[in-house]
Parts: C-alpha cells; structure tokens; sequence
C-alpha cells in the first residue's frame, strides 16, 4: 500500500498519539510508502501560528526525523484540485485529495467527508 498521511494522521504519528490505534501503526508499518506533503506542514504552520494548535518547532526536521518521504506540490496537484467538486470546505484537504488522486496514493484519514471523492481513502 501506498499512503499519503492527512494532516491530522501525521500530528498523531509525531507525536505518538493514542488515537493512532494498533491496527493503524500496523498498517503504516507494513505500508510500501508513507509520504508527507508539504501541505500538512503549510497548514500545520498556520494553526500553530494562530494559536490553533500545539506542533513541533520543526515540522521539516520532526517529518524528516521520523523517516516519513515527503512530497512537494505542483502545478498538476492544482489543476487537479480546481477540477474537484466542492464536497469539502477546508483548501488543504481538497488539495491533499488532489495529491492523492495525482500521485496514486491512498489517503490515510479519519475525514468520513472526504468519502465523497473519487479517491482510495483508508478511514482510521
């Protein structure tokens, strides 16, 4: 399998997280790829400058500490996300949904909404 963590799955992961349950870290563990985007961190970024969240003081060195592959985002990862209906309000889901779709990866989520795209998901 090959996944693309939401952001939510990766603050768990860093952190070690209960509501990242047995089966899940199973399944990360025997994952072909886990990838990270850039637009977790973005959005990781943003809330814990506005006070939305507690993340670590480098999300770049905690992901690259952690052995995760990272991926970047392209002008096709927007073309693709223009072409989505408007199922989901929040831009970086639409956008991680998008990279999923481009790339071929399943994204790893507890977002029961992102059900409604034409996307592999695995719902924790």
């Amino acid at each position: 399998m090959r996944l693309l963590l939401d952001t939510h799955v990766l603050l768990w992961v860093l952190a070690g997280d209960r509501r990242l349950t047995r089966s899940s870290r199973e399944i990360l563990t025997s994952a072909r790829t886990v990838v990270v985007s850039v637009v977790s961190a973005w959005e990781i970024a943003l809330k814990a400058a506005t006070g939305k969240l507690r993340a670590p003081a480098s999300i770049e060195a905690a992901v690259l500490e952690s052995g995760l592959i990272t991926t970047t985002l392209d002008f096709a990862d927007v073309a693709e996300c223009a072409r989505l209906p408007a199922h989901h309000p929040d831009p970086f889901d639409r956008m991680l949904v998008a990279q999923a779709r481009v790339r071929g990866l399943t994204l790893m989520t507890r977002d029961r909404q992102l059900e409604r795209y034409d996307v592999p998901l695995l719902l924790i």
